[in-house]
């Protein structure tokens, strides 16, 4: 028998935890650092006993500081473990990158050029040169790029789960495969999945909270709610609140250095 669906209006976070969940940061660390600035001011403010900071994923590429988003990442993971990083496919795609250059793949189309760039290295991306030189070209760039990427980024990158799951919510990067169980996910759904599930209307077992796909404004729909608003491009990070049965949006905005 099918799990239950519960609405957004129905939902509740855990007891006693105030849950923030941040969408996608393409290395904007001026947003995330601003952010976690008004979080912790809040966090503050109400005299708030216990609490998560949940990334969906998402960290690096396009954005001017990859690598000092990371870094911060980090620092905020080991002064609290009470911060929650999720991966999303541009992190898994810096890996891949590492490990396999693919002057074709996703970290070179779609922004790993402006990640290289914050680790201090220049990659060509064989634009209007044949593909042979473009290979090469990349080849160096990637030899630069290991020697760049400090190894504590890496395991950083290869430590983050895919979802994780609080009170009446269930969190990732992209989404989730309606009609299969949220523990049995593929991996490769949960940071690449879009039409399938965005197409989904009726209600499933957990509210959803993603990002992944760029919206204008948060996307609050009754089984699920997005949070990316192109943070790199249009100078907005969002964020969803659950505090018990009280949901809002948070926004930090800030124009692009």
């Amino acid at each position: 028998m099918a799990e239950p669906g519960i609405h957004f209006l129905d939902a509740r976070g855990p007891d006693g935890v105030r849950l923030y969940a941040i969408g996608d940061v393409h290395g904007r660390l001026d947003l995330l650092a601003a952010m976690h600035g008004q979080i912790e001011a809040e966090i503050a403010r109400d005299l708030v006993a216990d609490w998560r900071i949940i990334h969906l994923g998402d960290y690096v590429d396009r954005g001017p500081d990859s690598k000092g988003v990371i870094d911060f990442l980090i620092e905020a993971r080991q002064r609290d473990q009470r911060n929650l990083m999720l991966a999303g496919n541009h992190d898994i795609g810096f890996l891949d990158f590492l490990q396999t250059p693919d002057p074709e793949g996703l970290f070179i189309r779609f922004g790993g050029i402006q990640t290289a760039q914050s680790y201090g290295v220049t990659i060509n991306n064989g634009s209007g040169i044949w593909f042979g030189k473009a290979e090469s070209a990349t080849r160096k760039g990637h030899q630069a790029l290991l020697a760049a990427v400090p190894r504590s980024h890496i395991d950083f990158l290869r430590s983050l789960p895919f979802s994780v799951t609080s009170g009446d919510f269930f969190f990732c990067h992209a989404g989730i495969r309606p009609g299969i169980a949220l523990e049995k996910q593929n991996p490769q759904d949960l940071i690449w999945i879009r039409d399938v599930f965005h197409d989904h209307t009726a209600l499933l077992p957990k509210i959803v909270v993603h990002g992944h796909t760029p919206v204008p404004e948060a996307e609050v729909m009754a089984n699920r709610v997005n949070v990316d608003t192109l943070a790199w491009q249009s100078g907005m990070l969002t964020a969803l609140v659950v505090d018990g049965p009280h949901k809002r949006i948070l926004e930090m905005s800030i124009k692009e250095p």
